[in-house]
């Protein structure tokens, strides 16, 4: 079985449609509950989801040397640790930190480091790391409030983070071919090796060099080159039909597109951030009774903000208003769940996306049908009544997601 470990929720779903596609089967467990009605005997992979991307660093190692023991447990034997494919981290981490605490307790003396995400428009090149046709530095991804991103050497940028050495490995090398590659991974100093990749080809031959190796780390796309055994996949089917709501906590640039789509056509309430952190039950009361009062076939949308600019003026106002939107959102999750009014629910971020499954109590998601590179539909259960959920990175999926992501539970 091949065990992976995934620093936020958002995260592990984008890995888990991901190796869904390449032939396992697969379910997410949350990091913060026992799976207890996990079956690992009809799974191929397990995705372990963390909230650690921006936790301290030494809850960050923690989390991931106990994801190790539970992934052996389950009867894991090789293993992967996923993270954002625009490397979200700062000098103290939380990236190589997280890989040495895994490479440590699996008793590996290597692993690639392939951060490289095609389909989304992330791609390695010389060492450097692409959105688009930017460089990470020059991307949106600059202006992240956690998480800035002012390089785009992946070796510059996971250096700072780790006491072992960093090394490359460039396109010409992975062009050559599996043989050629694996001999060029074996000759190469250090304990971490960048592999660039530009295209899906470039994973395949990478997931094929590296298939005896017991650690790999990258984002998702990865895993695009790790067959499965392509047996028969879970069953999915959609819940029944209840009121559709878009919870999103990430003020990316994509997410705040895509919300400004759906205010085309759906309802959208923003958060006020500043009264919630004052009374945050009263806030949760004001969007639960919003969202009832909103048409039965409508989509709508409960947002932490509708420019950047709103989430940068709280920031100075002497509370954290991502762990303020988190709660608020989390605690709508779950009221909205609990008493019946939601059976649906689209969440985006990867903070928040792991407070509202936390809110829920859910131990596993089971993964379904792909929405978007990186995005699916999932189901949990929570008392008893099976919830639909997609949790989307802030910077993925198109301009539409919000309103198309429900097509595939018709």
């Amino acid at each position: 079985m091949l065990g992976a470990i995934a620093d936020d929720f958002t995260g592990a779903t984008d890995l888990a449609t991901m190796l869904r596609r390449s032939g396992h089967r697969v379910a997410v467990v949350n990091g913060a509950v026992d799976p207890s009605n996990l079956d690992p005997g009809e799974l191929d992979a397990v995705v372990v989801a963390l909230k650690s991307r921006t936790a301290p660093v030494d809850v960050a190692v923690d989390q991931t040397r106990d994801a190790v023991e539970l992934l052996r447990g389950l009867g894991a034997s090789r293993f992967y640790v996923k993270y954002c494919s625009t490397f979200d981290s700062t000098p103290q981490g939380n990236i190589g930190p997280m890989l040495d605490a895994a490479r440590e307790a699996v008793g590996a003396t290597r692993s690639v480091v392939v951060p490289s995400l095609p389909a989304n428009g992330r791609t390695v090149y010389l060492g450097h790391l692409f959105v688009g046709s930017e460089l990470l530095e020059h991307s949106p991804m600059r202006h992240h409030p956690l998480t800035p991103m002012t390089a785009s050497r992946v070796a510059d940028l996971l250096a700072p983070q780790t006491p072992e050495p960093v090394t490359e490995v460039r396109l010409d090398r992975v062009r050559q071919g599996v043989p050629q590659l694996r001999s060029a991974l074996e000759e190469t100093p250090g304990t971490y090796v960048v592999v660039d990749a530009i295209d899906d080809d470039d994973l395949a031959t990478i997931g094929l060099a590296t298939a005896d190796d017991v650690l790999v780390s990258g984002g998702s796309g990865l895993a695009l080159g790790i067959s499965g055994p392509g047996g028969s996949r879970a069953s999915w089917s959609a819940p029944p039909a209840k009121r559709r709501v878009v919870l999103c906590g990430s003020v990316s640039a994509r997410s705040l597109e895509q919300i400004a789509h759906a205010a085309r056509s759906q309802p959208v309430f923003t958060i006020d951030v500043p009264a919630a952190a004052r009374d945050t039950g009263a806030a949760v009361d004001q969007v639960v009774a919003w969202v009832r009062d909103q048409a039965e076939d409508s989509a709508p949308v409960v947002c932490a903000a509708r420019r950047r600019e709103e989430v940068v003026a709280s920031a100075g106002a002497g509370f954290d208003p991502g762990q303020v939107v988190e709660s608020v959102l989390s605690t709508t999750a779950r009221r909205l769940v609990e008493e019946g009014t939601s059976g649906a629910l689209v969440v985006a971020g990867g903070e928040t996306s792991g407070a509202v499954v936390g809110a829920l109590g859910a131990s596993t998601l089971l993964i379904g049908p792909e929405i978007a590179p990186g995005v699916c539909w999932s189901l949990v259960e929570v008392s008893g009544e099976t919830v639909a959920l997609a949790l989307k990175s802030g910077n993925f999926g198109n301009e539409d997601l919000f309103t198309a992501a429900w097509d595939a539970l018709r």
